[in-house]
């Protein structure tokens, strides 16, 4: 497995207040794509929070995908932008090895895919190729969690979430309107997508936290 970062911990707050692993631990769901409605929600917070817990509950390896095009995506922010990764593997005629895409995080303990050399050329993703890239994926990690784009923001967000197996969508709190978010929840299960549920991101609290965990 080529680039190793036995240097970098992904260190972040958890951003609900109800464990994110507990949603799926108990069903048969492996591959997990986390979205939103727009950009500015907090997705690369919850999926690493995710990626984390799950590291932690369960006994087989976890993988955390980059699949967002953002610029402060997690493959820009780790200066990671010249590494192999995930659009290199699902472009059309893809002859790129999946061992050399990975990048370990030793302090995590769980994998890292980045989002890959392929960003900008503005091609759209092979829905075969990242079938058969999911597919390669199941049969390696017992869950992959992947940190995608937002629904308005990338047209590849409804592909691959109609290829996994559960969607959480992040709402942030305050921010994010209902209708926005039923929107998208409605354009992702027009496209196949099984959503899971939600997550709400920085939530604010008004009074003592012990008095809320008394309510």
């Amino acid at each position: 497995m080529d680039g190793s970062l036995p240097a970098i911990r992904l260190d972040v707050a958890t951003p609900s207040e109800s464990n994110l692993a507990s949603t799926v631990l108990d069903q048969e769901r492996q591959v997990l794509l986390l979205t939103a409605a727009n950009n500015g929600c907090g997705v690369t917070t919850s999926a690493i929070a995710m990626a984390q817990q799950l590291t932690a509950a369960c006994s087989g390896q976890v993988l955390l995908i980059d699949a967002s095009l953002s610029p402060n995506s997690l493959t820009c922010q780790l200066g990671m932008q010249e590494q192999l990764g995930f659009l290199d593997l699902v472009a059309d005629g893809s002859s790129t090895s999946l061992d050399t895409c990975l990048v370990e995080l030793p302090a995590n303990s769980f994998h890292l895919l980045p989002l890959g050399q392929r960003r900008n050329d503005g091609r759209r993703l092979s829905a075969e190729q990242l079938r058969q890239l999911l597919s390669q994926l199941r049969d390696r990690y017992r869950f992959v969690v992947i940190d995608g784009e937002a629904v308005y923001a990338g047209g590849d967000t409804l592909t691959i979430g109609s290829l996994v197996d559960g969607v959480i969508l992040v709402v942030r709190a305050e921010e994010t309107r209902w209708e926005v978010a039923q929107a998208a929840t409605q354009r992702l299960a027009q496209a196949g997508a099984n959503l899971m549920g939600s997550v709400l991101n920085a939530r604010k609290y008004y009074m003592p936290k012990w008095v809320y965990d008394q309510l």
